[in-house]
C-alpha cells in the first residue's frame, strides 16, 4: 500500500503493534462487519511446520518493482518494453507492475491519483496504453527470460470503482454507508470478503488476467487484510489455470507461507536495517530481527529482503550514498528474494511514497552520470548472486567478529561452497577481526564499484582494486563491505 503517508499496515511500525492498532480502530467503527487483519491462533506453532515450496525461478530470483507512471518519460508500457533489455542485462528476472489498472477520481489524493484505488479489476490504465500493448509488453519479458507479476489490490477499491453497481459488495456501517478499511484511506472502499460473490468474482478476475495476459502471478497489496482462507481458495484456482506461478504477499504473518503464498515481506527485518543505519540501534538489532523470524517462521520460509520500495523514503535519501550501498549489499546477500525499485540501480532519488505516489514525478536516468558506482554495484551483486548456490540457498550462519555494535559478518553456505559477509553499518572504519574457520583459502569477491565522485568534479580513471585477502584481520571503510568465497573441496 498506498494511499497514506502514514505507512499503516505492518510498515512503519512493527507488525504486532500495527495489527494491535488496526484492531483498535476497527473495533470503534460502527459496524463490526468490518475486514480485520488476519492473525492466526496464538497456540499454533508455525516453525513445526513447512513453507509452501516456491518455484525454482522465484527462489533464485531478483525482482524488479516498476512504477509504469514514473519508469519512463513516456509513463507507459511501452516505456518499459523500451527497457526490457536494459533489465535483462542488469540481471534481474522478476518484473513487478505496480497496479495497471485504471485510477479512480471520486475522492482522489493529489493530481493523479493512487494506483491503489482501482477503478475497474478488468481494464488496463489508459494512460499506460491498451491491452495490446500490455500482451506485447508480457510477450517481450518472457522472450528475454523475464517474467511478469502485477500488483492485485484485493481489499479495496476506488468510490467510483464498476463494482459500485454491487453495494452489498461492500463493508458498510449500520446506517448502511460504504466505508473505507482504515479512516486515513479516505480514498478507497472497504471490499466485503464475508460475501461470498465477493470471493468469487475476485478470484474469476485472477483467473482472467492469467488466461489473457499469460502473466506468472501477483504481489497482492495488504494481503493480510483479507482473509487467508481466501487466498488459499484462489491458490488452488490459479494454479489450474497455470500451475508454476508466484503469490507474493505483503504482510509479515507465517499462516499466509503456508498454502497461499510463497513469498512475504520481510518488514521487521527492514525495518531493524533502516534503525541500525540511521544510528538508533546496533548492527546487532539486525541479527536479532533475523533470529526471530527464523525462530517463528514455518521451515523454508521465503521472505522479500529489501531496502527500497514505493512506500518507503528512497534508501539514498534516509541513509546517503554509501550507506544506501551497504544496505542492498546485506539484502543481496542474506537469504530471500532480494529487491530494486524503480531506478534504485542508478542512485535515484525521486520519491514514490505518499504523497508523491499521487504525481508523477519520472525517474530520473541521467543521475548514472555522477553515480557510476550504483549501476557497477547492482550488476556486479547480481552477477554474484546468480553465480553462488550459497547465496542463493545456502543456509545462514552468524559469525562473530571484534565490534558487533557496529559490524554484521555471516556465511552462506551450500555444498561445497561458503561465502563469507562483513558489512560495517556505521560511519566509522573498522580494523579488527572476524571468526573464520581453517581450511581452503578464502578469495575476495566484493563487487569493485569505486568510491563515489567528489562533488563538481569528473570521473577519475576507475583502476581495480587490489584484492587483499588476510583474514582472520580484517578492515573495512565507513559503510564499507567485504564478501569472500572460498570452495570447501
Amino acid at each position: 500500500m498506498k494511499t497514506t503517508s502514514c505507512n499503516f499496515a505492518a510498515k512503519t511500525l512493527s507488525f504486532k503493534f500495527a495489527v494491535s492498532l488496526l484492531v483498535i480502530i476497527m473495533s470503534s467503527l460502527p459496524d463490526t462487519n468490518v475486514v480485520r487483519a488476519q492473525t492466526a491462533s496464538p497456540s499454533r506453532d508455525f516453525s513445526k511446520e513447512t513453507a509452501r515450496a516456491a518455484p525454482a525461478w522465484a527462489r533464485d530470483g531478483v525482482v524488479y518493482e516498476i512504477f509504469p507512471r514514473n519508469f519512463s518519460a513516456r509513463g507507459n508500457f511501452d516505456g518499459i518494453t523500451a527497457q526490457l533489455d536494459r533489465l535483462k542485462q542488469l540481471g534481474v528476472n522478476i518484473l513487478w507492475l505496480m497496479p495497471i489498472h485504471p485510477v479512480g477520481r471520486e475522492r482522489a489524493k493529489g493530481t493523479v491519483g493512487s494506483p491503489y484505488a482501482v477503478r475497474d479489476y478488468y481494464a488496463v490504465n489508459p494512460d499506460y496504453g491498451t491491452p495490446a500493448d500490455f500482451k506485447r509488453l508480457v510477450s517481450e519479458a518472457h522472450r528475454r527470460g523475464l517474467k511478469v507479476i502485477i500488483d492485485v489490490v484485493a481489499n479495496h477499491t476506488s468510490w467510483d470503482s464498476v463494482l459500485m453497481s454491487k453495494p452489498d459488495f461492500y463493508t458498510r456501517d449500520r446506517a448502511g454507508k460504504i466505508i473505507p478499511p482504515v479512516a486515513d484511506w479516505a480514498d478507497v472502499a472497504d471490499l466485503n470478503y464475508d460475501n461470498p460473490a465477493v470471493r468469487m468474482y475476485m478470484t474469476e478476475m485472477l483467473k482472467f488476467w492469467l488466461r489473457e495476459y499469460d502473466l506468472d502471478g501477483f504481489r497482492c497489496d495488504v494481503a493480510g487484510m483479507v482473509p487467508t482462507d481466501f487466498w488459499e481458495g484462489a491458490r488452488a484456482e490459479l494454479e489450474r489455470v497455470k500451475p508454476d506461478i508466484l503469490l507474493l504477499a505483503e504482510w509479515h504473518e507465517p499462516e499466509l507461507l503456508i498454502k497461499a503464498f510463497d513469498v512475504d515481506y520481510s518488514w521487521p527485518l527492514h525495518h531493524a536495517m533502516s534503525d541500525v543505519l540511521m544510528g538508533t540501534q546496533p548492527a546487532t538489532r539486525v541479527r536479532a530481527a533475523w533470529e526471530e523470524e527464523h525462530a517463528k517462521w514455518p521451515r523454508n520460509a521465503l521472505h522479500l529482503r529489501f531496502s527500497d520500495n514505493h512506500d518507503e523514503r528512497r534508501a539514498i535519501a534516509r541513509f546517503g550514498e554509501r550507506a544506501a550501498l551497504a544496505a542492498s549489499a546485506l539484502m543481496f546477500t542474506l537469504d530471500g528474494v532480494p529487491l530494486i525499485y524503480n531506478g534504485m540501480e542508478v542512485g535515484d532519488t525521486t520519491e514514490s511514497g505518499a504523497p508523491a505516489l499521487f504525481e508523477k514525478l519520472p525517474v530520473f536516468w541521467q543521475i548514472a552520470e555522477r553515480r557510476p558506482e550504483f549501476p557497477r554495484f547492482y550488476r556486479q551483486i547480481i552477477e554474484l548472486r546468480r553465480a553462488s548456490p550459497a547465496l542463493r540457498r545456502g543456509a545462514v550462519e552468524w559469525v562473530r567478529n571484534s565490534d558487533e555494535a557496529r559490524v554484521l559478518t555471516y556465511l552462506r553456505r551450500a555444498g561445497d561452497e561458503e561465502v563469507l559477509v562483513a558489512i560495517n553499518l556505521s560511519n566509522r572504519p573498522f580494523a579488527g577481526t572476524v571468526e573464520a574457520a581453517g581450511g581452503m583459502a578464502f578469495a575476495d569477491v566484493t563487487p569493485d564499484v569505486a568510491p563515489p565522485l567528489p562533488p563538481d568534479a569528473p570521473a577519475p580513471e576507475h583502476r581495480p582494486r587490489a584484492r587483499t585477502v588476510a583474514l582472520p584481520a580484517l578492515a573495512l571503510d565507513a559503510w564499507g563491505y567485504r564478501i569472500f568465497r572460498r570452495a570447501l573441496k
